[in-house]
């Protein structure tokens, strides 16, 4: 165009460029974001990992050091550990102020999660001379409702422990209350004396309290501190309490423990439960708290985690009033959900014969199980003495003596090599590759049926019928009556382990319950209860929860077997070793004595006798009790007459 300037467009280029670089440097200096803040602040809670990179203001504005946020952080969150603290949403901005929302998530102990979320403002300032967004730090940042100087504390709520009930839901094991009963140092004026004192007063009751290391014990301890001598149920307490109340020295603590109807009923199966100890708690990191009740041996610890149940938790937040009390504000809470009882088969009352008879012999370990023949159902777990420590009933691994006669008895007459009036020799000894077998006080009876055999326990005519059985007879026999098999009771047992193969002396050993056989008192039991039945069925002792893989029911044993079988077992009673439970009350007794040695010396033995009467099947045990009709019968003898008792 004529008369006007037309630029060139290499000027052109350079004012382009100019703008864009004008515009570039704009962008690189974008203002702050609070939201960025509000990031960096939750991602170092509860101080650790801010850096300088959160700055902080009280609500007048004026500047908190990071450090002092981080401790109020900790001061406020009291017994709890840090929460998980995350931005929830884009802060919303007025001018130099801003509102955004905090997540937080706190783990409880039970492992429960509390997740909620707080407000925090943010106000624009300048720190070192540039534009920042600033974390106005008030305590309601941790919790709406908290004030300076409060903080949050967790309380447990106890969850009801589960109890042991019988099949009719009776409770047998439950909270029953109890006396702790101890001495404070600084209160004893006459060591000695109080010893001898409670020492007495303990033998009264029958409780046996070790008090010899008492006087180091004291010297060891604190003077104020409780030195705990003995748990007490409140009932054997109430017996003594006017003899040690007032001693100088004494002291108590009232409380209650998950118990039996007695001291000893059904104790070494059911177990105890205790104050949770250092060792549980190390094997079990975070999951006990000090002062926490758990199952420490049987029943009650297998079933812990059903028993105890889920504590629950109260989270509140607690402060000082004027007056200097505490007050509590409950903000969040967990239910506690009571633990499940197990239902067991026991029956109180042959519970409590088994007791007793048990009670009558205390120098040795001792075993009583008893079992209801038409269902398998254990309705007494005995050991002795005091209860037991190991429940010797199921778990013992022993000979079984001349009460496994009753499955060579069972082998030979299954398989027709005998019948009950076979003559079969009982002499005074009988020789197999060297070894001598003889009978108890070496007696012989002669040329005598078999039945007679049975009934007065001829170990050398027994010896002799081994080889009709052939090296795995026994054993076959031993199955069909249920030892040796896979049982799911639920709880720890030992069905036996039957001889099977091995020498000829081994054998004919094996046919009188000696070699290699062991067995526990259940297994026997359950063995007896088969030939009274007919069948063999696996015993029950834990109704619910129910054991996953109960053993089918076995064969129907032969009615020509037990037709001869069961006779004899009658004769041992009326005309053989078993004598003494003749006149019992409660029908007539079917059974079968043994005694086993256990080692290589023939003085050492068990005692046994196993039998029914009714619908009742039982096994007693005695550990070394020597021979079986002055130890074991006195106890059968004594079982069936409590237990038939009006």
């Amino acid at each position: 165009m004529v008369g006007m300037y037309a630029p060139s467009r290499r000027l052109l280029t350079a004012t382009l460029a100019a703008l864009l670089a004008a515009t570039t440097l704009v962008a690189c200096t974008k203002e702050p974001e609070p939201g960025s803040a509000l990031d960096a602040f939750a991602a170092g809670w509860p101080g650790t990992g801010w850096d300088g990179k959160v700055t902080f203001v009280d609500p007048d504005n004026k500047p908190v050091p990071g450090t002092d946020v981080a401790a109020q952080l900790k001061a406020y969150a009291g017994t709890l550990t840090p929460p998980t603290a995350k931005s929830a949403g884009k802060p919303t901005v007025t001018k130099d102020s801003a509102a955004g929302k905090l997540h937080l998530d706190w783990t409880l102990p039970d492992g429960a999660h509390w997740e909620y979320s707080t407000d925090v403002k943010l106000t624009k300032g300048k720190v070192n001379g540039e534009d920042a967004w600033n974390v106005v730090w008030q305590p309601q940042v941790v919790h709406p409702d908290l004030q300076p100087g409060a903080s949050l504390a967790t309380k447990q709520v106890k969850a009801q422990r589960g109890g042991i009930v019988d099949a009719k839901g009776e409770t047998l094991m439950s909270a029953r209350p109890v006396v702790v009963v101890g001495v404070e140092p600084q209160k004893i004026t006459n060591l000695p004396a109080l010893t001898t004192l409670l020492d007495a007063a303990f033998k009264s009751i029958k409780v046996a309290v070790d008090l010899g290391d008492l006087a180091d014990r004291v010297k060891a301890a604190k003077p104020d501190s409780f030195v705990e001598l003995v748990t007490l149920r409140r009932e054997a307490y109430d017996q003594i309490r006017k003899d040690i109340r007032d001693l100088d020295g004494t002291v108590f603590r009232e409380e209650t423990r998950e118990l039996a109807p007695t001291r000893v009923f059904g104790r070494a199966l059911f177990g105890s439960v205790g104050e949770v100890t250092k060792e549980i708690m190390d094997a079990n990191p975070g999951k006990y708290q000090v002062g926490d009740q758990v199952g420490l041996f049987g029943l009650e610890k297998k079933y812990d985690e059903r028993l105890r149940g889920t504590d629950g938790f109260q989270v509140v937040i607690t402060s000082k009033t004027s007056t200097g009390t505490t007050r509590e504000q409950q903000v969040y809470d967990t239910d506690a959900v009571n633990g499940q009882p197990l239902k067991v088969t026991l029956e109180t009352k042959a519970q409590n014969a088994a007791d007793a008879a048990l009670a009558t012999k205390t120098d040795r370990r001792t075993a009583i199980v008893a079992m209801r023949i038409s269902d398998g159902h254990v309705v007494a777990v005995a050991n002795g003495p005091d209860g037991g420590g190991d429940n010797l009933a199921f778990v013992a691994q022993v000979p079984p003596g001349s009460t496994f006669k009753v499955v060579t008895a069972y082998g030979v007459l299954d398989n027709g090599s005998v019948t009950s009036n076979t003559v079969v020799n009982c002499p005074k000894t009988f020789t197999v590759d060297g070894r001598v077998f003889k009978n108890a006080h070496d007696f012989e009876l002669g040329a005598v049926p078999f039945h007679t055999d049975v009934a007065k326990s001829c170990n050398t005519a027994f010896a002799s019928l081994a080889p009709k059985l052939g090296p795995d007879g026994l054993a076959a026999a031993g199955t069909a009556l249920g030892l040796g098999t896979k049982w799911d009771m639920g709880v720890d047992c030992f069905t036996g382990a039957v001889s099977s193969g091995g020498s000829a002396a081994e054998r004919a050993a094996a046919a009188f319950g000696q070699g290699t056989t062991i067995v526990s008192p259940l297994a026997m039991a359950g063995a007896i209860a088969a030939v009274a039945r007919g069948k063999w069925k696996q015993p029950i002792v834990l109704l619910d929860p129910a054991p996953a893989a109960v053993a089918e029911d076995g064969p129907t044993l032969k009615t020509s077997t037990l037709n001869q079988l069961r006779p004899a077992l009658r004769e041992v009673v009326t005309a053989g070793t078993g004598k003494a439970l003749a006149d019992v009350p409660g029908g007539p007794v079917s059974g079968k004595t043994g005694t086993a040695e256990y080692d290589a010396n023939p003085a050492h033995t068990h005692a046994w006798f196993v039998g029914w009467q009714g619908d009742i099947a039982f096994a007693v045990f005695v550990e070394n009790g020597g021979d079986s009709t002055s130890s074991a019968v006195p106890l059968a003898e004594a079982f069936l007459r409590a237990l038939n008792k009006a």
